[in-house]
């Protein structure tokens, strides 16, 4: 039996007289609280109750250590109702950690009505290409495109990233026109330069990797929109990325009628959170908010 449970036979021993009293507190033998009590006397090497035939009273170590115990098994009491309180209304910090193009594109103008609608809530966002790890740093949820590997996490999509390639209206006007994906290798490509994100492939019935004009790298999608806004070149985007250019007219999409890709297959972006039996409400909120909210814009 628990050191705790032995401070509550104490404790209830002191608060109702008798030991007599305390088992009907908790629906136990006397016999059982006698012999906690006894074990947590052997366990201090201290008498804590003076015992005789009528009543039981408290020795000086016993005053003192039931000022101590009191306060234990009250802060106890306050931390598990502090945690219930968690688990059944959404509240707290929850620390978000989010690839910077997602994050600036999507998620943080979406943030101002999802903490309306939770004002306990408050967020922390690490909007950052690096990958982190999620115990070390206490991440809640982070946010990535790709397959997931590790299986200590659970991931839920958000949304397909339906890379295109785009460009603006004035390079595509100074350059030579393009048919087929083959004429790539004659424009200036504009690649994203993070690890294992560069290459481009088109994706028909078999898999081909495509030859680019080495041009400009850039390890941001909003680096690359900038630079398509400019008129730098071509390259390869989530839609998600640049919907409102494309509305506007400011980029188009180029050979909307092939799939591409910068991995050998799709690719989607996800919710990424540490498994655990229970979800705290924060994040089960968060999730089930951006996810109604993103296909809505869609």
């Amino acid at each position: 039996m628990s050191q705790i449970t032995r401070l509550h036979y104490f404790n209830a021993v002191v608060e109702f007289g008798s030991i007599s009293a305390a088992s009907e507190h908790f629906n136990v033998q006397p016999s059982s609280i006698s012999r906690q009590l006894v074990t947590l006397e052997n366990e201090l090497s201290v008498r804590l109750l003076s015992r005789s035939t009528r009543n039981i009273g408290l020795t000086e170590a016993g005053r003192k250590y039931y000022e101590y115990s009191q306060r234990i098994v009250a802060e106890l009491d306050e931390a598990k109702r502090a945690v219930n309180d968690l688990q059944e209304s959404p509240k707290g910090l929850l620390k978000i950690n989010l690839t910077v193009g997602f994050g600036e594109t999507i998620i943080l103008p979406l943030l101002p009505d999802f903490l309306a609608q939770y004002p306990d809530i408050k967020v922390e966002l690490d909007l950052t290409e690096r990958v982190v790890d999620m115990v070390e740093d206490s991440i809640d949820i982070a946010i990535r495109s790709g397959k997931l590997a590790d299986s200590s996490l659970i991931a839920t999509k958000l949304l397909d990233n339906d890379f295109i390639l785009c460009a603006s209206p004035h390079y595509l006007k100074q350059h030579s026109p393009l048919i087929n994906p083959d004429q790539l290798s004659a424009h200036h490509c504009i690649q994203y330069g993070y690890s294992g994100w560069k290459a481009w492939y088109l994706l028909t019935d078999t898999i081909q990797p495509l030859k680019l004009k080495p041009f400009i790298q850039v390890n941001s999608v909003n680096g690359q929109k900038q630079l398509l806004l400019n008129h730098a070149g071509i390259t390869l985007i989530p839609r998600w990325a640049v919907i409102e250019e494309l509305t506007t007219g400011s980029l188009e999409q180029v050979l909307p009628q092939y799939r591409f890709s910068p991995k050998d297959h799709l690719t989607a972006t996800y919710a990424i959170y540490l498994n655990r039996q229970l979800i705290a409400p924060k994040i089960r909120v968060f999730l089930d908010f951006m996810k109604t909210a993103i296909n809505r814009k869609q």
